[in-house]
């Protein structure tokens, strides 16, 4: 059957892999043996969605949905999504990213954090502190400390980037400071899509 199937993974698709993790995208099984990737973003995302479904293409069990969604007070939710299919060559990233169910960072993070796997965290969980502010943020606040001290390290020691912690209600961001801006908008510029272009001013 096709979903016990080793699927190739490329060098480029293991970048963007290990940066939806980081981000929004997350790992479902159903037996521990074979992994998919879920993917799925907001209406205003869309081409970004049809982007990664291109990159992953040789991976997706089929091209990009529209799902609709109504909310509790009338509104509708439009979200784009697809999944890959299931396959044993994604078991390393849930052994690697996942602990008993809850995403982790690895310790050897630092060894497969690159800019495009940074761009694509951005992408997906980045974001402005204020306007006219050049202070970005990583909305990290699902990790837990040991995670967050790993990312902060692999920041440093990848790309020299000095990035503080910012307590949320809901947990921590990694905050990099307007001093770091131009240097990290250096690192990422040439992989953000012109529909983030606004994330980096």
């Amino acid at each position: 059957m096709r979903k016990f199937k080793k699927v190739k993974i490329t060098p480029r698709q293991k970048q963007i892999i290990i940066g939806k993790i980081l981000g929004d995208g997350h790992l479902e099984t159903n037996n521990g043996l074979t992994y998919r990737l879920r993917i799925e973003h907001g209406q205003k995302q869309k081409n970004y969605v049809f982007w990664l479904y291109q990159e992953l293409e040789n991976l997706a069990a089929g091209p990009p949905r529209l799902k609709i969604r109504k909310g509790k007070n009338g509104t509708v939710e439009k979200k784009w999504w697809f999944d890959t299919v299931f396959t044993i060559s994604l078991r390393f990233y849930a052994q690697q990213f996942y602990q008993e169910g809850k995403k982790v960072v690895p310790r050897l993070i630092h060894r497969w954090l690159t800019p495009l796997t940074l761009a694509i965290w951005f992408m997906d969980d980045g974001s402005v502190k204020a306007k006219n502010c050049r202070c970005r943020l990583l909305n990290t606040q699902a990790f837990d400390e040991v995670s967050l001290k790993r990312l902060q390290a692999a920041l440093k020691r990848n790309f020299d980037l000095e990035t503080k912690l910012r307590q949320q209600k809901e947990g921590k961001q990694i905050y990099i400071p307007a001093g770091e801006y131009d240097k990290f908008k250096k690192i990422v510029q040439s992989y953000v899509l012109p529909e983030f272009e606004y994330k980096l001013g």
